[in-house]
């Protein structure tokens, strides 16, 4: 059962990261996978998920690729629908999988007009689907396409916080930097916010055990804020263990701007001016 939508929201903002693909059913969900098969069916199209989320507020998305075939729909989808930009790349659990000849198709997707992120990419040291070296490799790689390109770099960093952070010290991060479904404390909010990346905040900062992230985005200077679902995953309270999708994005909104003591349509400004820093303007 999908959640009810929530109050809309009085100015327009963005969803920064979300998986149209998978929510549609271009990725059939695993039997592991409950939330994702749950969102299937509810047999959503792309036009119905842009009008639901439209309908609270949620006026554009970034729709983000994790492999070769879901790059590659999110980055025709983004072709055929001005409220959708999309972001491309291998991530770091299928990081085996970056030879040089995927890498050089995510880099061609890359400088498509539409294309506006080369990501998710980044560390995942919750899961060993993939080995170190192979993540740290494709990350590396990741980065240096979006410098080429000019884009976004989305990261994914899971339980991988000051490696994340070492590597993009090492080579060098692109002028715009995005840490997706931030998870990191006030420390390193304080770390992102001194070199610039954005920090965008997604369902867990509604949650009553994640204080820290709370105080994350307390630090976190509001230019530098993004907000996102990733859905269908990790929607927020009062939603736990549905299905997520963009027109919840209100919840975190308005969670977001208590913990920043600022007006729900002052941080949606704020945040939409933030996307067009980062994705470039709609």
């Amino acid at each position: 059962m999908l959640p009810d939508a929530p109050e809309p929201l009085s100015a327009e903002v963005f969803d920064s990261h979300c998986h149209l693909d998978i929510m549609v059913g271009k990725r059939q969900a695993s039997t592991g996978d409950p939330v994702a098969q749950a969102a299937q069916a509810a047999s959503a199209t792309v036009d119905s998920i842009l009008d639901e989320a439209r309908r609270v507020g949620v006026t554009r998305l970034v729709t983000i690729g994790y492999d070769l075939p879901s790059s590659r729909w999110n980055a025709d989808l983004a072709e055929l629908h001005p409220d959708i930009y999309a972001g491309v790349a291998i991530h770091p659990n299928e990081s085996f999988a970056s030879t040089p000849e995927v890498l050089a198709e995510i880099e061609e997707m890359a400088g498509l007009p539409k294309v506006r992120a080369v990501g998710e990419t980044g560390l995942d040291y919750y899961r060993d689907w993939a080995s170190k070296d192979d993540q740290h490799a494709s990350f590396r790689a990741h980065i240096e396409i979006a410098k080429r390109a000019g884009k976004a770099l989305v990261i994914h960093d899971r339980d991988a916080h000051d490696d994340v952070l070492a590597v993009l010290r090492a080579v060098g991060a692109p002028d715009v930097v995005v840490f997706h479904s931030f998870s990191g404390d006030a420390e390193m909010a304080k770390q992102c916010a001194e070199a610039g990346y954005f920090m965008s905040f997604s369902g867990p900062v509604t949650y009553k055990n994640a204080a820290y992230l709370r105080e994350a985005a307390a630090v976190a200077p509001a230019e530098l804020i993004l907000v996102e679902t990733d859905a269908p995953y990790l929607p927020p309270v009062p939603h736990r263990g549905k299905p997520n999708a963009p027109y919840l994005i209100p919840l975190i909104v308005r969670c977001l701007a208590e913990v920043k003591q600022m007006h729900p349509d002052e941080l949606c400004r704020a945040i939409t001016a933030n996307g067009n820093t980062a994705f470039g303007s709609w």
